[in-house]
């Protein structure tokens, strides 16, 4: 599935206020992520003031957040390619492994892929790209909020 329609952009408005990605939170990220052949990829510039401890490196927390909503919109495209009312994901866990330093101020490249569906669980891995380098990786557990159709 390719499409110019943010997959979040795609939740119920019930389920659109995440701090990251949803679209009905005047404060957040607004985070938009698309399906691109297998994967599901977001491209987000961080800005400056969200440096963590090490000068113009990337605040973990902030890449924990970034592997969140990719990873939940991974699993929506895993059961719902067609895009058709697409089920809202949340996490049962985040395993982060943080490579190397992440720079802030450029724009980062996130790439989620379903690696098993299994009833209302989707397990995801993803990776963080930046300035051509693998900066992080992760694996999630992505839980349904609804059962599938």
């Amino acid at each position: 599935m390719t499409s110019k329609i943010a997959i979040q952009d795609r939740y119920p408005a019930q389920h659109a206020n995440c701090f990251g990605c949803g679209r009905n939170n005047p404060g957040g990220l607004h985070l938009k992520s698309f399906a691109e052949g297998d994967e599901v990829v977001c491209r987000y510039t961080p800005p400056l003031q969200c440096s963590g401890g090490v000068p113009d490196s990337l605040y973990g927390g902030l890449i924990a957040s970034l592997f969140d909503c990719n990873s939940a919109a991974a699993a929506t495209v895993a059961v719902s390619p067609d895009g058709e009312v697409p089920p809202r994901f949340v996490t049962a866990s985040l395993k982060v492994d943080f490579l190397k330093p992440t720079p802030v101020g450029v724009t980062l490249e996130l790439f989620a892929k379903a690696i098993e569906v299994k009833g209302r669980k989707v397990i995801v891995e993803s990776r963080l790209v930046a300035a051509g380098e693998i900066r992080a990786s992760a694996q999630a557990v992505m839980v349904s909020l609804t059962a599938k159709k």
